[in-house]
């Protein structure tokens, strides 16, 4: 098989790139004149594709570099050997994207969704009628993925077995489940991230973060973990959660009974420091003015749940569904909810007597990529969180207080929030 040099980058004038994503339109749409957008080997170095949609796009080898693609969609595309090194992509929709053998150094793909795509190696051949096929090599860029920004990326099943991507910010990003068997994980930033069964097998960790990581079920074999910090990791629950001998469901049950009934029967109680995953649901129960500071409610399905007044102070409430949940008043300072889904959620005041309120409180709280759309929050406190990539389009805000530079980032992430608060 022989070799030979991958094809020269051909221009494309602005007039011709919007023709080309016009008749891509109608392609998606059915509509006659329509036509798969394929601008492989393309040359569109800053250009800016932000927003569009480019599923099923044939962009093999394509220079993107520099290019503003934040928000566009992907997914199923084919970035195959593509050059997007300092590519603006965050919030882009990747999901099951072939990405083998793209460069992505230096790229921002914060809060991406790259789901199930595939980041591996790769070569293409071409065939040939007098050679057969031919190998077409790729220009060698030393670390694929060097340097490049994932924070809150949902790379979920991902397939990224020998990568090579040391420095890389993986913080609070979902890697559950994903490949990266012998991967150069060098330095990488990993704080925060969901590495739940993935394979790590062989892969060089040295001197990575990891502080905070979700490790339950991942396979470690054989992986460097030199100078690793593995500070406060997050690794499997027990099968069954006993608080003083008895089954933490018994007791939840009991103060759901006091809830029920206004006190007649059952009993409030206080369950600091509690693993509660081994329960896997909290949904729809009724656990008014719980007491829970900095337990584990990871992942938990909580959807419905009433924890009005509730204490969940310093609580790890990452990737959990708390959808039309009923927050109002609850204490969640310092609680950590990066990933959760509170879209619907009740988070306004809580009446405690006449003319007396409490309101719902995320002094310090970590609410990276969480999702507020359409929840309701009005006068809640937002003092000194962390709301980057967080998601407040129609949330209510009325009120509510943010720091100076969180109502700036708001600007950008909601501009009816910002304007709100």
């Amino acid at each position: 098989m022989s070799t030979q040099a991958v094809p020269h980058h051909v221009a494309l004038d602005a007039n011709a790139l919007r023709e080309a994503v016009e008749a891509h339109q109608r392609y998606l749409a059915g509509r006659s004149g329509g036509r798969r957008l394929s601008l492989t080997y393309a040359d569109l170095s800053n250009c800016s594709l932000e927003g569009l949609d480019l599923r099923e796009a044939d962009l093999a080898g394509a220079k993107l570099e520099g290019a503003m693609l934040a928000r566009t969609n992907l997914s199923r595309a084919i970035l195959f050997g593509a050059d997007l090194r300092e590519a603006d992509l965050r919030r882009a929709n990747l999901r099951r994207a072939d990405l083998r053998g793209a460069c992505l150094r230096g790229a921002n793909l914060a809060s991406a969704d790259l789901a199930g795509c595939d980041l591996r190696e790769g070569r293409i051949a071409l065939q040939d009628k007098l050679d057969g096929f031919r190998v077409l090599r790729h220009e060698h860029r030393p670390g694929e993925l060097n340097y490049a920004v994932l924070t809150g990326a949902n790379l979920a099943g991902a397939q990224m077995a020998g990568a090579i991507a040391m420095a890389v910010d993986f913080t609070d990003a979902s890697l559950a489940g994903a490949v990266l068997s012998g991967a150069r994980l060098h330095r990488a930033v990993l704080d925060g991230a969901d590495l739940s069964g993935a394979d790590l097998g062989g892969a060089d960790l040295t001197g990575a973060s990891m502080k905070r990581a979700v490790l339950a079920g991942v396979n470690l074999e054989h992986a460097r973990l030199d100078d690793a910090d593995l500070t406060d990791v997050l690794r499997a629950p027990a099968p069954l959660a006993y608080v003083d001998d008895r089954p933490l469901d018994e007791i939840l049950a009991e103060h759901e009974a006091y809830c029920e009934t206004d006190g007649a029967r059952g009993r409030v109680v206080s369950l600091p420091e509690v693993d509660f995953r081994p329960l896997r649901s909290l949904r729809g129960r009724k656990l008014t003015a719980l007491v829970a500071p900095r337990s584990i409610l990871f992942g938990l399905d909580m959807q419905g749940v009433e924890l009005q007044g509730a204490d969940l102070s310093g609580c790890d409430l990452r990737g959990v569904n708390l959808q039309g949940a009923d927050l109002r008043g609850a204490k969640l300072t310092d609680a950590q909810l990066a990933r959760a889904d509170l879209r619907g959620a009740r988070m306004g005041p809580l009446m405690i007597a006449e003319g007396r309120y409490v309101r719902t409180d995320f002094t310090r709280a970590s609410l990276h990529n969480t999702d507020f759309r359409g929840a309701s929050a009005p006068r809640a406190r937002f003092l000194d969180a962390d709301v980057s990539q967080a998601r407040m389009a129609g949330c209510d805000l009325t009120a509510a207080e943010f720091d100076a530079a969180d109502r700036e980032k708001l600007a950008w992430i909601a501009p009816q929030a910002a304007a709100a608060s």
